[in-house]
């Protein structure tokens, strides 16, 4: 059996590539839309992808699922488990009509891949159509399974967040049941040998859980002994609240991406192409007001960007700006290093944003302002200044952490948005007072400021946020 994990650094997403070695078949579990690495992969193994699946409806990318059926022809295994609500809507829109060939499975299934077989193991909480795959290769003599394919139900140290319904999809009063029904896959995840190998698809960094391990695989038995969502477990109330405190707010896309990914995420084909720009280009963005993504430093950002430019780093933060920040339609343009456009394309195409229109190198941006080129700076304070002999009771402070870290102390007087959740919020924050905005250092006030430029705040973002105020021996309530 081949077995190959392809893992996503900023959206902490892994994908596999699972094949028999023997007939020279194989299958990818939880593709993400850019296919050709997957394709390219198994052609180098000497394999052909004649199957694709995934585990759930995915909230936090867009899933290739679709693309690589399109690009194989390899039939899709696909959940028929949870209600009417959560149904694949796209298996019988094929690009030139017709169905594409798959089979909806449910608890119990098995179908196989050359000589590797899998069974489905129904595993609600996380989403309530949510399946694992128990991997058996029967080319090499085994009668038992070697491991389990877990999606977002078991994370090494940690499960599924259940509250994506209610806090991403909107439906009202979801999370508790979620967090039920997880508590109850848990159970039957316990009763599982320890020796299988456990295969998620995350790990540290992703938005789908809280406290994922940076290791990227396990075994069941190690999860049973030092997990500890799965220890809280043992107390199904003791599970409940925990495994529901905490959970970061999430990024604005995801209510998009699960919609998409269940009606049917739009063809690809060809990777989007953007075009190089002229200074006389970006003047011409400028003027109107176009969505322009500044992948530079916050130095270089701070000193001068054009007017209306996101800050939007190109590390592992820049699918969530992009996805919250970035509203789906509109034309997007890059300030980014010429070496860099692909990884930039790449990561927006993941997350849905496809209308990737024309780019511009921070030389060309040079070109621009010593042209006359309009720039913009964004103001900054220490976050020291605050302190009592220098405040002004005018400005508003802007906390955008998460709840939960809001709650555990903040500045007085501060509203709490989170940064991720904030361009759905806007109409709660006044434009009439001069706002201060901070985060736990300063990496998310960075983003939020930008955002609050764009939209027409007078914001200035708080150099050192919460960490370096309580240093200072800031009032914190």
């Amino acid at each position: 059996m081949l077995f190959r994990m392809l893992f996503d650094d900023k959206l902490a997403q892994a994908a596999y590539l699972i094949g028999c070695q023997r007939t020279g078949e194989a299958i990818v579990i939880d593709p993400e839309r850019d296919v050709d690495r997957y394709i390219e992969l198994a052609a180098r193994e000497g394999m052909k992808i004649t199957a694709i699946t995934e585990t759930h409806i995915h909230a936090d990318f867009l899933s290739g699922a679709r693309e690589l059926a399109e690009r194989t022809g390899g039939r899709l295994y696909l959940s028929d488990e949870g209600d009417a609500d959560w149904k694949y809507q796209w298996l019988n829109q094929k690009r030139n009509g017709g169905s594409y060939l798959h089979r909806l499975v449910k608890n119990g299934d098995a179908f196989k891949v050359g000589n590797i077989r899998f069974e489905v193991m129904h595993t609600p909480g996380h989403t309530p159509e949510h399946i694992s795959f128990l991997v058996t290769d029967l080319g090499g003599g085994a009668t038992e399974p070697m491991g389990i394919a877990s999606g977002d139900f078991i994370f090494v140290g940690s499960v599924g967040r259940p509250d994506l319904l209610e806090t991403a999809a909107g439906q009202i009063g979801e999370k508790e049941k979620s967090a039920r029904v997880l508590h109850q896959s848990i159970q039957r995840f316990m009763r599982l040998p320890d020796y299988l190998q456990v295969w998620p698809a995350h790990g540290a960094g992703s938005a789908c859980g809280k406290a994922l391990g940076a290791v990227p695989q396990s075994t069941v038995g190690y999860e049973k002994r030092f997990n500890t969502a799965i220890q809280e477990a043992k107390n199904e109330k003791l599970f409940v609240e925990s495994i529901l405190y905490g959970q970061p707010e999430p990024p604005l896309y995801f209510a998009r991406m699960k919609r998409d990914n269940k009606e049917g995420p739009a063809l690809l084909g060809e990777m989007p192409a953007p075009k190089p720009m002229t200074a006389d280009d970006l003047k011409a963005m400028a003027k109107r007001n176009a969505m322009i993504l500044d992948t530079r430093s916050w130095p270089q950002f701070v000193e001068g960007h054009v007017p209306g430019a996101l800050f939007a780093p190109l590390d592992n933060s820049f699918p969530t700006v992009a996805g919250s920040y970035v509203e789906p339609g509109m034309p997007i343009y890059l300030i980014v290093e010429e070496e860099r456009v692909k990884e930039a394309v790449a990561d927006l195409i993941r997350i849905g944003l496809d209308e990737i229109t024309g780019y511009a190198t921070p030389q060309i941006l040079c070109e621009y302002a010593a042209q006359g080129g309009a720039l913009r700076q964004t103001k900054t304070v220490d976050v020291k200044k605050l302190l009592p002999q220098h405040r002004n009771d005018a400005e508003l402070i802007l906390d955008v952490r998460r709840a939960d870290e809001f709650a555990e102390g903040h500045l007085a007087g501060a509203r709490n948005i989170a940064h991720t959740r904030l361009l759905a919020r806007l109409d709660e924050v006044p434009k009439d007072r001069p706002l201060l905005v901070h985060c736990r250092t300063s990496n998310r006030s960075a983003y939020a400021t930008a955002l609050l430029e764009r939209h027409g705040y007078d914001a200035t973002m708080l150099h050192g946020g919460f960490a370096a105020w309580t240093e200072a021996g800031g009032e914190v309530v």
